[in-house]
């Protein structure tokens, strides 16, 4: 191919490569030929001449954030952010740096932020967009209050045009290509007619910054365009002096139309910000001030009492105006409000309800100061289409973000969503506003360009196009000569009918493909570190690659879905790829601001994948982990089989005949497993507790009264880490519960507990067996498997179903799988929420049910991780409290630790494991205080400490029993 011939970088025109590009953040696709990613810019000067040669436009792309469409296209697209992403050279003195386009914003932030500057324009994806994508769409965020848009900020571009010229754009009509100052010169009186004068007019070409009066400036007029003129490859921006301490008022209102009113009349003292947020995309409004809608108005200074002064000046500009106000100084607190504040472009997305909405009127912008009267008339004109949004955004600039409910499923759908464009579009330019007021126009506003300018304007925004890309090579359909608003719609191309799946999808009304569309492309999994997302995306994080992100695996599901670039469904090479180095760590479920939840997508692909084949060995040794421990304990080999993996060879031919990766250690069995030990203990005396039939479950008058608790035994605490559960006993016995464990062979002979009828061999299997959540089985994608696996243990649970005894799950992930996967693997079994209700980890279990019982207090600092399904699925509130009652002071880090099950033992992950562990786990344990004690709860972190660093990590329940023991009690041992 031509272009493998001239280009350095990567070129893909495979379906995979092609699949990850087809959308944007838009409600558009567009299915690329091809991706390249340059290495420089000889290689963009390259792609430029061959894709000239054959006629094929060109798209640049950064991050691939756009919500207006213009990332995508139908020829090749350059994806900067692989190689051409390296901040050059940064100049405190003259306070700039040069910038490749594929440079993250917040990479640039963190390099300015030793001399106290940084980039002023921060959109709410600044962990993730680039400088190419801001500079193309001219992006601002929410302290463009103070520093303006990133055309204010940019004092030179380096462009190739799509005839291979090389132009170095400035002011005094630097860099204008041949014949673009006699066109402008000519048309002054309509450029200095028809540009309305507001803070936040990003709609058409910026063709007013080449006035004389402006300074003939290029490189400005240049912003804004999306890459319709020319190809950047480097930028020298502007920085700006940070403050040195900041405070942010918080201000409420009955609505956001009052919050608007109030916005304008607070730009005179000068704040940072002046946002605005209604209730709707506050889930919870606790601590926040009374009210219907929030300013978010943030002030700066050189120290903290100055910059509190001037916030506290702001709440008594606000006076009778607000419900409510408060100031928030502390650095955590405001980044959890503005956190809040920068999800909402991914909480938007679903109403209150839980329905679906959609961008394509993100960003419009009228004069601050008739934002009120504007959003009043946005509401009767939603009303009057029955349609609904949430307004959010750039109140101080007029600058309003929403989500609206468009049908965009169905034809009648598609004609509304028209129809309001238009009308829409009408109120904006009524109000002396802009089409585009951030994110560009893209395919969702500019063929609505002419309401705004006129035909005039437009046919010279034409002209201007020719001028820079005569052959209309460059991201055509965008801007000018527009592709139709309501065409290329991304939702086309789904089935209509729902997919047969195993799982419910409750959230998505049990279809898949809903599920698939809850991402929208703000591509939070793309950030570099765990910082910016407390979890998701490990994998990308270790490889940079789109296809390991959760947009990128929720991409290649749509178009598998879609079928015209993946063909062959489930059974598709590409989507199992790029699911294979998904740790199933479910951080997206929680840290995606629309919920993805990949981990499950995943059990359900791998389910479908390899139904009726045989699968990959990993899922036979790991997915099946809970039977083959069970035969070692009961058969009484496990001396033999610690003996055997403790000899390397024939370790190596087991680790290789199971689809395990080499690199690993065999753990080794617990000698005595947990259940055994808790039948031959002796309990102490008064507690309950005990090895013989199971004590009372609620059925009756309990003859102790202590809160009784059902400890569950789950395969890692059982089989490999007994340990666990016999300090858990001894914390909970003496917090004063009784603690019983889950009947095994208590089932009548007839029939099962819930009165289905079985066969005798099912009916033998199920009195043999143990409660099991079905991990293992799940994470593999054995899903029929897993089915039958819960629904014996549903059986086994049914005594305890039939109390009110809470259940006690010591391993995180366990907990999360009968939490999450149980209820929603057997939606069709009333129990399986029944008992999902009653799981509770070891903190919550002491909270709620031994309120009154304080731990020993240990007064030691505390290092390791808090487990991914915990962050996710479960919450560590209480397992937080329980620390700093036990003086554990100390935070946990975030992230994953790498191993995350059966992922990390498996053959080929072990690069991709370690690399995760060293993301946040392992740099933190390293750099813990002397004497801090490593927590990890679960089984997987402890064993990824111990294999990779060599420390022993302990549950919290092994510390707390640790420090009783200067209480010791007979019938412990």
């Amino acid at each position: 191919m031509a272009l493998r011939r001239v280009v350095r970088g990567e070129v893909g025109f495979d379906p995979a490569s092609r699949a990850l590009t087809t959308m944007d953040a838009s409600n558009y696709r567009r299915v690329p030929l091809g991706v390249v990613a340059p290495r420089d810019a000889d290689d963009v000067a390259a792609v430029l001449e061959v894709c000239r040669t054959h006629g094929v436009p060109v798209v640049a792309r950064g991050g691939g954030t756009s919500i207006a469409g213009q990332a995508t296209g139908t020829g090749v697209v350059l994806d900067f952010t692989r190689h051409m992403n390296r901040l050059v050279s940064l100049d405190p003195g003259a306070r700039t740096a040069v910038v490749q386009p594929g440079l993250v914003l917040d990479r640039l932030q963190e390099a300015a932020a030793p001399y106290g500057l940084r980039f002023g324009p921060d959109p709410s994806t600044h962990s993730r967009c680039t400088l190419g994508g801001m500079i193309g769409n001219n992006s601002c965020g929410p302290h463009s209050v103070a520093w303006g848009t990133t055309a204010d900020s940019v004092a030179g571009l380096s462009v190739r045009t799509a005839r291979g010229e090389r132009l170095r754009l400035g002011r005094e009509w630097a860099g204008a290509p041949d014949g673009l100052r006699a066109l402008v010169e000519g048309e002054t009186a309509r450029l200095r007619t028809t540009f309305p004068e507001l803070p936040r007019r990003i709609s058409g070409y910026a063709l007013d910054a080449l006035l004389p009066e402006h300074g003939a400036d290029v490189a400005r007029s240049f912003c804004g365009s999306e890459g319709t003129l020319g190809i950047l490859t480097e930028a020298v921006v502007r920085l700006v002096e940070a403050p040195r301490a900041r405070a942010l008022a918080v201000l409420g209102h009955a609505d956001e139309s009052a919050a608007a009113e109030a916005a304008a009349g607070l730009l005179p003292l000068g704040p940072l910000t002046v946002e605005g947020m209604a209730a709707d995309l506050v889930p919870d409004p606790s601590g926040l001030p009374r009210g219907g809608a929030w300013l978010f108005v943030e002030t700066g200074g050189e120290s903290h009492g100055e910059a509190r002064a001037r916030a506290e000046a702001v709440v008594r500009a606000a006076g009778a105006e607000t419900a409510g106000s408060l100031v928030v100084t502390d650095p955590a607190a405001r980044r959890a409000l503005w956190r809040m504040r920068e999800d909402a472009a991914g909480t938007a997305t679903r109403m209150p309800d839980g329905s679906e909405a959609w961008p394509g009127w993100e960003d419009c912008a009228v004069p601050p100061a008739r934002l009120g009267a504007y959003l009043r008339e946005f509401r009767g004109l939603l009303t009057a289409h029955g349609l609904r949004g949430t307004p959010y955004g750039h109140f101080g600039e007029g600058c309003v973000h929403v989500r609206i409910d468009f049908d965009l499923l169905t034809a009648a759908g598609v004609g509304r969503f028209r129809r309001f464009s238009e009308e829409l579009a009408d109120l904006v330019v009524a109000h002396g506003g802009s089409l585009s007021g951030e994110h560009g126009d893209g395919q969702a506003r500019a063929e609505l360009l002419p309401r705004m300018y006129g035909a005039g304007t437009v046919a010279l925004f034409e002209r201007v196009k020719a001028v820079w890309d005569p052959d209309d090579l460059l991201n055509p359909g965008m801007l000018v000569r527009p592709a139709p608003l309501d065409a290329n719609l991304r939702f086309a191309v789904l089935p209509r009918r729902p997919v047969d799946v195993a799982f419910g999808y409750p959230a998505d009304g049990g279809d898949f493909a809903a599920a698939v569309r809850r991402c929208v492309g703000v591509a939070k999994c793309r950030t570099a570190s765990a910082a910016d997302a407390a979890v998701m995306c490990p994998s990308f994080r270790a490889t940079g690659e789109e296809e390991h992100s959760t947009r990128g695996r929720a991409r290649l599901l749509h178009e598998m879905l879609a079928g015209e670039l993946v063909t062959d469904g489930w059974r598709s090479t590409e989507v199992r790829d790029a699911l294979d180095l998904c740790l199933s760590c479910k951080g997206c479920r929680s840290d995606c601001p629309v919920g993805v939840d990949m981990a499950t997508y995943k059990a359900e692909f791998l389910h479908h994948h390899w139904a009726g084949r045989r699968r990959p060995a990993a899922h036979y040794a790991m997915g099946w982990l809970p039977v083959w421990l069970r035969w070692a304990a009961r058969t009484g080999a496990v001396p033999v089989l610690n003996a055997l993996a403790s000899v390397r060879p024939l370790a190596a031919l087991a680790k290789r005949a199971g689809g395990l990766a080499a690199e690993r250690d065999i753990p080794r069995l617990a000698r005595r497993t947990f259940s055994r030990w808790w039948r031959t203990r002796r309990p102490p005396a008064g507690s309950g507790s005990g090895s013989g039939p199971i004590p009372d479950l609620g059925l009756a008058p309990a003859p102790i009264p202590a809160p009784l608790v059902v400890l569950w035994p789950d395969t890692f605490t059982e089989y490999l880490s007994p340990e666990v559960g016999r300090a858990a006993v001894r914390v909970l016995e003496a917090a004063g519960l009784r603690v019983t464990l889950p009947p095994t062979l208590r089932l009548p002979r007839g029939a099962l507990a819930d009165g289905r009828t079985r066969t005798p061999a099912a009916l033998l299997a199920a009195r043999r067996g143990r409660v099991c959540c079905g991990l293992t089985y799940v994470s593999t994608g054995q899903l029929d498997r897993a089915r039958r696996v819960m629904r014996r243990t549903l059986d086994l649970m049914a005594p305890v179903l039939a109390g009110t005894a809470p259940v006690v799950v010591l391993e995180p992930s366990c907990a999360a799988a009968l939490r999450t996967d149980l209820p929603e693997l057997l939606h069709d079994d009333p129990r399986a929420a029944g008992l999902a209700a009653r799981v509770v980890t070891f903190a919550e279990a002491l909270e709620r049910h031994a309120p009154g019982w304080r731990p020993p207090v240990l007064d030691r600092p505390v290092a390791g991780q808090t487990h991914c399904h915990q962050h996710a699925v479960l919450g560590d509130a209480a397992d937080r409290r329980l620390r700093t009652a036990a003086g554990l002071t100390g935070e946990l880090s975030g992230g994953c630790c790498g191993l995350a099950g059966n992922f990390g033992f498996e053959d080929g992950h072990y690069e991709i494991s370690a690399a995760c562990a060293e993301d946040r786990l392992l740099p933190g344990v390293r750099e813990a205080p002397e004497g801090a004690v490593v927590l990890a709860d679960g089984f997987s972190c402890r064993t990824q400490l111990e294999q990779l660093a060599g420390v022993r990590g302990r549950h919290l329940a092994e510390v707390l029993a640790q420090a009783l023991e200067s209480r010791p009690r007979e019938g412990d041992g």
